[in-house]
Formats: C-alpha cells, structure tokens, sequence
C-alpha cells in the first residue's frame, strides 16, 4: 500500500510538472512556430535564421554546463525552475515590439536561457518521480503533455498571423499562456515542495563512461536535426505551403512528437536504445521528405521530424537517468544538455550555409549525422549491461 501510495504521489506530480510544461510549450513553442518567417519578414537572411536558432539552441544547452553544476551544489530546484520560466514568459511576448530582426534576436536570445536555467533542475526534480513509475514512461508522458501545449501554441499564432496578416501581434496573445505557466507553477510547487524520493543508490564520484558514449551519439543526433526555423523559411521561400499553414503544419507535428514521446517512452523501458534508434531513423526521413518532396513531402516531412523530435523527447532524458545517480544528475543533464546544444548549433549552422548552395548536401549531411548518431547508441548498448 505504501509504494502504491508513492507511485500515485509520484504520478500526479509528473502530471503536476506536466501542466506547468504545457501552457510554459503553448508560450514558446508557439513563438517558435513563426521565428523563422518573423525573422524573415524583419530582413534576416536564411544563415542569419540558421545561426540565431543554432545560437539559442546552443545557449539553451551550453549554459547547462554550469546551471546543472549549480543545482548539485545548492539543490535550488525550485528557485531556478521558477526564474527559468518567469524569463521565458517575459521574452516572448516581448516579441511583439521588435522592431528589427537583431532586436527578435536579442528576445529569442533571452528566452533560451531562461530555458537553460530551468532545464537542469526541473528534470532533476523529474526524475525523482519518474524513478517510481519507470523513467521511460514518466518522461514520455511529461513530454506528451508539454508537446500538447506545443500544439496549442502554434493554433493560436495561426489564428492571428490570419486575423492580422502579420508575424508581430502573434506574440502579444502568448502572454496568456505564459501566465498560466506560472500560476501552474505555483501549484506544482505547493504540491511537492521538497526534493522528491528516489530508491536509494550508491553515490557516483564521476560519470560513468556509458554516459560519455551516450552523449556522443547525442551530440551526432543534435548535429544533423534540422531546426524548424529553416525548414519554415524553406517553405515560405519556395511557397511549398501558405504562409499561414506554417504554424499549422509546426502544430501538428509538435501532436506527433507527444504521441511518439509517450510511445517510446514505454518502449524504452523495455527494449532501451533500439526504440531510439528507430525513432531517430524515422526522423532523419524529414529532411529528403520536407526540402525535396513539394507540398505533400512537406506533410509527411514535418510527421516524421515530429517522430524524431519524440524520439528524443521520451528517451534522451531517461537514458541519462538511468546510468546516473541523484548526486551527480543535476550535472549530467547539464553537460549532455551542453554538447547536445553546441552540437545542434554547428549543425544548424552548417545546414543553413549549405542551404543556399545545395540542398541535397543539406540532406546528406543530416541524414547521415543522425543515422551515424543511431548506430552509436545501438553499438553502445550491446557492449555495455547498461542501457544508454
């Protein structure tokens, strides 16, 4: 009776957290689903988007080196998710009033490391529940609920850019669902207000080298996954979609990537990097699919970057809980985080600098990045007791 009493304490925070991500997605995601274009119709050209949407990516995730060193020091789980979110609701909507792309830059800039600093000790206070239902499964299901905001989000932008007929007000209507976030927030934190219970395991001293090998494949995965700012300005520039069906298509591949998170998730617990893995070779098709295929390789190519997307969603995270103990977490998901956003960055780099020239280059590049990414994991769970 006890541990089922703790299971279900532990679920409900999971979905607790899980609000909180959904209207936080709502917030961001739907900014996101139009960065590309805004930026765009604000004078900035297809490498200038490559580069700020790898920058941030690469901020999001590069200062999560020091903020998940941070929470293992002070255990301030709390304190940093809460700032981390409150910069995030701030920046968005602030969106409204750029006016000119170095200026979006600048926001966009703001609301990754907002995400940085809340990354690392949400997922520690995550994890800590996830350990009594299965961190596949609690994972995936916080992942399907914060992509059920990431389609909501990009609706609501929708809605407006075709009420307007303009990017800027868009951003203005996120201001109500980051305030949700927040008020979400506070419920989360009146509910579990202390450092959840996890089974007792031996302290670890350093990371385990499986850990390293997992972040390398990581880091490969990151490297050759196209970021949807460019694949939005691909669209908007060859008119492969109108320009309001955008956000559209973003939606409703934010819905494909909760579903798939939720289903390998699961799939993880049992059968650990294959269920990655064949989610990561399903997301690699996005690239062929979504640049050369017309209209309807845009559909199909934006469901299976959805696919990828949730691949990375419902295992990534349990993968680094799984080898790691609570002591040293904090600083785990902030180095994998770390190379997984410089990684992202050189990548999008990259493809937005060979867009211009070839994009069949851009496809080898990234279709081979990531099935060499897929290769890695596989390799390293057959050579190691542990999963990845």
């Amino acid at each position: 009776m006890r541990i089922q009493n703790q299971r279900s304490r532990a679920f409900a925070f999971i979905v607790c957290l899980g609000v909180v991500s959904l209207f936080a997605d709502m917030t961001y995601e739907g900014a996101r689903s139009i960065l590309g274009p805004f930026l765009g119709s604000l004078g900035a050209s297809a490498a200038a988007i490559g580069f700020i949407a790898g920058f941030g990516e690469m901020l999001a995730a590069g200062l999560r080196f020091f903020t998940g060193r941070l929470v293992d020091r002070t255990r301030a789980y709390w304190t940093m998710t809460i700032l981390g979110y409150s910069l995030t609701v701030v920046a968005v909507p602030a969106m409204a009033l750029a006016g000119n792309w170095k200026v979006a830059a600048l926001l966009i800039v703001l609301e990754r490391m907002g995400k940085s600093l809340r990354g690392p000790a949400r997922d520690v206070l995550l994890s800590g529940a996830t350990a009594a239902v299965g961190h596949g499964k609690g994972f995936g299901l916080h992942a399907a609920m914060d992509q059920t905001g990431a389609v909501l989000g990009p609706l609501l932008v929708m809605t407006a850019v075709a009420r307007h007929g303009d990017f800027g007000p868009a951003f203005a209507r996120l201001a109500f669902p980051g305030a949700a976030a927040l008020l979400a927030l506070v419920v989360a934190r009146a509910w579990n207000p202390t450092m959840p219970a996890e089974p007792p395991a031996p302290a670890q001293q350093h990371l385990p080298r499986v850990f390293w090998k997992y972040t390398i494949a990581a880091g490969l995965l990151a490297f050759g996954f196209l970021d949807f700012a460019l694949l939005a300005y691909h669209f908007q520039q060859t008119s492969t979609v109108a320009p309001q069906t955008i956000p559209l298509l973003y939606a409703a591949a934010m819905g494909v990537n909760g579903l798939a998170a939720l289903i390998l998730g699961r799939a993880f617990d049992r059968a650990g990097a294959t269920a990655l893995a064949a989610g990561i070779v399903i997301g690699a098709a996005a690239l062929p699919l979504a640049l050369l295929g017309g209209h309807w390789g845009a559909i199909a190519g934006m469901l299976a970057w959805g696919v990828g997307l949730g691949a990375q969603d419902g295992c990534l995270r349990p993968a680094v809980a799984q080898v790691v103990s609570m002591n040293k977490r904090g600083s785990a998901f902030g180095i994998f985080s770390g190379i997984f956003g410089i990684a992202w960055f050189l990548g999008s780099g990259a493809m937005g600098l060979l867009y211009s020239h070839s994009l069949l280059a851009v496809v080898a590049l990234g279709v081979a990045a990531q099935l060499a990414g897929a290769a890695l994991f596989l390799v390293t769970s057959s050579t190691t007791s542990a999963r990845p």
